[in-house]
C-alpha cells in the first residue's frame, strides 16, 4: 500500500468526511472522484475504524495514517502499550520490532531516548510520518532488521523490547523459533551487554514451555483487557532471581493486579466447600498463570473442587481479582428441574462439568442474556450443582 497517496490535505479531508460511509459503496462510486486514490482511501477508512477503539489518541490527531488491518491486528492497543511503558524504567530503550510504532510511542513518553527498528520500508516511513504528526522528538529510526541492528549497534541501552511477528508464509505460528526475529538466537547477544529485555508473546503460548526455552526470565506478566487475555510479557535479564508473576486485568475503570512469586502456588493449599453466600470467578490472567490454590489462600476463600476454579465465602471479598456473584440458590443438577423451571434467560458458565454451555441451552431452552447467572460446576464430593447467582 502506498501511504504517500494519503498524506495530502485533500485526501485527509475526504477521509474525515466519509469515515462512517460504507466502504463497499465508496468503491462502487469511485468514478465520482477520479482524482482521488479511492482504493487506498477505503483501506484507510477500514483501518481507522479498527484504530478508533485500539489507538484512541492517535485516531484524534490530524494527519496520522494507519497501516492495513493485518498490521494493526498485532499492534499493541493503547491500554496495553501504556501498561508496558509504565512497567519498566530506564533512560534508553530499543524497540527491535517497531511495526506500527504504537509501543515505541508510549515508551518515548517514559524514556529519554528510544530507537525504533523496522525492516519494512513502508511501515518505517509511515512511523516516521506519524511521529512527526504526534510531535515526538526523542525517537531515532533505523530501517533494518533486528539482527542487523544488533550487529552494528555500538551504544549500550537499558532495555530492548521485542514483539516478534507471529506469522510465517501468511500463517499464524506460536513456537518461539518460528517467529521473526528468532528470539532464542538474539537474546544471548542482548543480555551479554547488560541490558534487560521485555518480550511480548502470544497469549496462547504455554508459559512453562516459554520459561524453559528462554531461561533468563525474571518476571512473567499476563495482560487481559476486560477479561480477554491479550498479551504474555516476559522480562529477562542476565542474572534473574526468583521469578515474579503478575496477573493484570485492565477494565474501563481500573487496573487490577494479582502478584506472586515462583513456588508459592505449589506451596499453597485450599480448603473446599459447597457454595455459601458468594461465588468468585478469577479473571482470565489469574487462570492463565494457574494460581488456583494461592488465590483461595490469599483471599481466605473456599474452593468448590480441586479442579473447579470457582470459589466461595460467607462474607464479601470486594478486592477479589475477578467476577463476584451473590448466590441466590443452588441445587443438585437435574435436567427435568431445569426444563420445568421458571428461568427462561440467563448467562451460563460451566466449570469442571460434563456438559457444555451449548448442550445445556439446547436441552433446557434457556436463552442467553438477562441479569441472572447460572453456574454449572462439580463439588469436592463429586456432586454436580446448578448455582443461581446475581452479579455483585
Amino acid at each position: 500500500m502506498d501511504y504517500n497517496k494519503l498524506i495530502g490535505s485533500k485526501v485527509q479531508a475526504f477521509i474525515k468526511v466519509h469515515e462512517n460511509d460504507d466502504p463497499h459503496q465508496l468503491i462502487l462510486q469511485s468514478k465520482r472522484w477520479p482524482d482521488l486514490p479511492i482504493k487506498e482511501i477505503v483501506q484507510q477508512i477500514q483501518s481507522r475504524k479498527k484504530a478508533k477503539s485500539k489507538l484512541q489518541h492517535w485516531h484524534k490527531i490530524p494527519g496520522v495514517i494507519f497501516p492495513t488491518s493485518d498490521y494493526l491486528e498485532q499492534s499493541s492497543s493503547e491500554k496495553t502499550a501504556e501498561l508496558k511503558a509504565s512497567s519498566i524504567k530506564g533512560k534508553s530503550l530499543v524497540d527491535l520490532t517497531g511495526g506500527t510504532g504504537a509501543d515505541s510511542y508510549f515508551f518515548s513518553r517514559k524514556f529519554e531516548r528510544v530507537v525504533y527498528v523496522e525492516p519494512n520500508e513502508e511501515l518505517f516511513n509511515l512511523a516516521k510520518h506519524n511521529f512527526h504528526q504526534l510531535e515526538v522528538d526523542n525517537v531515532k529510526f533505523s530501517n533494518s532488521t533486528a539482527e542487523d541492528y544488533l550487529e552494528k549497534a555500538g551504544q549500550t541501552h537499558d532495555w530492548f523490547y521485542i514483539d516478534p511477528s507471529r506469522r510465517k508464509d501468511g500463517q499464524r505460528v506460536y513456537q518461539l523459533r518460528d517467529c521473526q526475529p528468532d528470539v532464542l538466537q538474539i537474546l544471548p547477544k542482548i543480555l551479554a551487554t547488560g541490558a534487560k529485555v521485555l518480550l511480548k508473546l502470544s497469549p496462547l503460548l504455554d508459559i512453562h514451555l516459554a520459561q524453559n526455552q528462554l531461561e533468563s526470565v525474571s518476571k512473567v506478566t499476563v495482560v487481559s483487557v476486560n477479561n480477554d487475555c491479550k498479551e504474555l510479557l516476559f522480562q529477562l535479564e542476565a542474572q534473574p532471581g526468583r521469578i515474579a508473576f503478575e496477573a493484570v486485568n485492565i477494565t474501563n475503570d481500573e487496573v487490577l493486579r494479582f502478584d506472586f512469586r515462583a513456588g508459592e502456588e505449589d506451596e499453597a493449599s485450599a480448603n473446599h466447600s459447597v457454595p455459601i453466600n458468594y461465588l468468585y470467578e478469577p479473571n482470565a490472567s489469574v487462570l492463565k498463570l494457574g494460581a488456583f490454590k494461592l488465590i483461595a489462600k490469599k483471599f481466605d476463600l473456599f474452593k468448590l473442587h480441586p479442579n473447579t476454579h470457582l470459589y466461595t465465602s460467607k462474607d464479601l471479598v470486594t478486592e477479589f481479582p475477578g467476577r463476584i456473584f451473590k448466590i441466590k440458590s443452588f441445587e443438585a443438577f437435574n435436567w427435568k428441574s431445569l426444563k420445568r423451571g421458571k428461568i427462561k434467560m440467563a448467562n451460563i458458565t460451566t466449570r469442571n462439568f460434563q456438559h457444555s454451555v451449548e448442550t445445556i441451552r439446547k436441552r433446557t431452552g434457556i436463552n442467553d442474556g438477562g441479569e441472572g447467572y447460572l453456574f454449572f460446576a462439580r463439588t469436592a464430593e463429586e456432586n454436580l450443582l446448578t448455582i443461581s447467582c446475581q452479579k455483585v
